[in-house]
């Protein structure tokens, strides 16, 4: 039996919808226990529950400071090592992404799988297109980036989590492997043109300010000053085969999925 956490999420709901279309048995899970999913309540380690689980689908636990959400990647993976779970798919973050701010906890739980008597699989997921789309912000009737001529190997959420029930349909054929899920760079010139617009470049200083202007929580503005600046100056351009080997195909285009998000951040 498999078994997904955070179905809640758009990433979790979308494995659990492709292994359901593969036909394989699964239970979805959340921390509130919602719509019948089990619930697994990572803040609350005497309550998690594995017990008859063979694969675990472990979506990662943010969004929150790193020692809240270590501690709950602990917490699961050390009741699935209690409960006699056989092997774990981890979605962490995709390797080009070190510098980011929020790499931290995904390099800490990707060692404690390594460490652990765990079979495990890691797919690095790369930074979704919507993401991107959304991170060119309008003001007024301009729409402003902070990328410059930066390029990011954007993906389709999607595509992410049809990779990672490929991987959980059949985790011994990936046992021991680290992929590197990425597609083709695009940049934000190339997303706005679709949109119909001239994107108006700005600095990292200026977008610091309409981030710290906008109510967001303590640690968000540094993560996305992390992925401004990191796309910005070449950082996460990088793609690899690793995604269109574990979906038989290639990636999705992502332009067009980018440019849908700005649309909708204008509505």
């Amino acid at each position: 039996m498999i078994l997904v956490t955070g179905t809640t999420g758009n990433l979790g709901h979308g494995i659990l919808t492709h292994l359901i279309d593969r036909g394989v048995p699964v239970i979805a899970s959340s921390r509130s226990g919602v719509g019948g999913s089990r619930q697994l309540d990572f803040d609350r380690p005497d309550t998690i529950s594995l017990a008859g689980i063979d694969t675990l689908v472990l979506v990662s636990a943010g969004e929150a400071e790193d020692d809240v959400v270590i501690a709950r990647h602990e917490a699961v993976i050390a009741a699935a090592e209690r409960d006699g779970v056989s092997h774990v798919v981890y979605t962490s973050l995709v390797g080009e992404g070190d510098h980011l701010a929020f790499a931290l906890a995904h390099r800490w739980t990707e060692r404690r799988l390594r460490r652990s008597a765990l079979s495990w699989t890691i797919v690095r997921n790369g930074l979704y297109a919507d993401l991107f789309g959304s991170l060119l912000q309008w003001s007024g009737s301009q729409l402003t980036s902070a990328f410059g001529d930066g390029a990011l190997a954007a993906v389709s959420r999607d595509d992410l989590a049809e990779a990672a029930a490929a991987v959980a349909a059949s985790p011994h054929a990936h046992s021991g492997q680290t992929y590197e899920l990425t597609g083709s760079p695009i940049t934000a010139h190339q997303v706005a043109a679709l949109v119909g617009v001239v994107p108006v470049d700005i600095s990292l200083q200026e977008r610091r300010k309409q981030l710290d202007a906008a109510g967001l929580k303590p640690f968000q503005p540094a993560m996305l000053m992390s992925i401004h600046t990191a796309v910005r100056h070449g950082f996460l351009a990088r793609t690899s085969g690793d995604l269109a080997r574990l979906l038989g195909r290639e990636p999705s285009e992502t332009v067009a999925v980018a440019a849908e998000a700005i649309r909708a951040s204008d509505e």
